[in-house]
């Protein structure tokens, strides 16, 4: 079978899926839908880097509602952080879906429990209003830091704790888009606050998602996420790739997301970002590690920064895009990793 595709953005990780979507025998490319009007109208192959296809790509949703498509793989910038709507990307959803497109998006909303049963259910209707799926994935999340400790579950007697420690070197990460504008890199604490305020509801979302799903998946009896943040300010000027934190402003970031089962801590998330490795020599250093306490006790280590693998935006859109039979096989509904089967790389 093959299965038409339509890609949602032209982003790194969205060239990457339409990429995969031309060169892949299963998957047809269908169409591109692009951010930017100067982008309209221009052929889809040329936009994503490969030979012209002959299909000009669209600003309009509807023309994506009116296709053939079988699947939407929705890739933009999360409007939870950019644009002026942060309702944007939950509404394009229920939209396609209504119009029984099936949906894999790599903004958020991998467990939508989490966020109320009113964006539960207006998924839901939208899904049974078009006979279609809804479908959540990643790298971190949606592999990492939940894929990774439910597969390791299954080696376990009993668990008493689960600790996915991620840690970030951004040194040598060239983008002052990313690092100072959209992670708030190099602001003053007042400024850092400012900038900060959306990227903290998504980030809690996102990361509140994760332990929910991998809770509720081993049954831990999570009913409470509690999220904190801390900063460090640089002592001096640091030259970085993305340009220079200046004294005074924010060099490193600290988060941390636990679920409590009885006003008990049973699985917790911390992720810690540094602008220099030598910032914050107190927290934790060294490898991303998946630590369960229980029996047996184990320690899984991963090079920080990703470095286990050469492209993690290849791998991030990859991960949608391997989804896309099991989701337009599956029912109609929302489906979070506990409800497709393993997703493999199928030719």
């Amino acid at each position: 079978m093959t299965y038409k595709v339509y890609q949602w953005s032209s982003g790194t990780v969205g060239r990457a899926a339409a990429q995969a979507a031309v060169r892949r025998d299963s998957l047809e490319l269908v169409g591109l839908h692009v951010q930017s009007a100067d982008k309209a109208g221009r052929d889809i192959g040329e936009l994503i880097g490969l030979d012209p296809l002959g299909i000009p790509a669209t600003s309009d949703i509807e023309a994506i509602k009116a296709s053939d498509a079988d699947v939407v793989i929705h890739a933009p910038l999360p409007s939870l952080i950019y644009g002026d709507n942060p309702d944007q990307d939950l509404a394009d959803f229920c939209e396609l879906l209504a119009a029984g497109k099936n949906v894999i998006t790599l903004v958020g909303y991998l467990y939508p429990k989490v966020h109320g049963p009113e964006v539960v259910e207006r998924l839901e209707a939208a899904c049974r209003a078009g006979n279609s799926s809804f479908h959540s994935s990643g790298l971190n999340p949606g592999w990492m830091g939940d894929l990774l400790p439910l597969t390791m579950s299954s080696l376990c007697e009993r668990i008493d704790h689960i600790h996915v420690l991620e840690i970030s070197n951004f040194e040598h990460y060239p983008s002052p888009e990313i690092m100072f504008d959209s992670m708030g890199f190099g602001s003053p604490p007042d400024e850092f606050a400012v900038k900060n305020k959306r990227q903290k509801i998504w980030l809690d979302g996102l990361f509140a998602e994760s332990l929910q799903l991998v809770a509720d998946g081993l049954e831990m009896g999570v009913t409470e996420i509690s999220s904190t943040l801390e900063t460090v300010l640089a002592d001096e000027d640091i030259q970085v790739a993305a340009g220079v934190v200046k004294a005074g402003t924010v060099a490193g970031q600290h988060w941390r997301w636990a679920g409590l089962a009885g006003g008990q801590e049973v699985v917790a998330h911390e992720t810690i970002w540094r602008m220099h490795e030598q910032v914050a020599p107190d927290w934790a250093d060294g490898s991303n590690r998946i630590i369960f306490k229980g029996s047996p006790n184990m320690n899984l280590e991963l090079p920080q920064n990703f470095a286990f693998m050469d492209n993690g935006m290849l791998a991030t859109a990859m991960h949608a895009v391997n989804a896309i039979p099991y989701v337009v096989e599956a029912g109609p509904g929302i489906k979070t990793f506990l409800d497709l089967p393993w997703i493999f790389a199928r030719k």
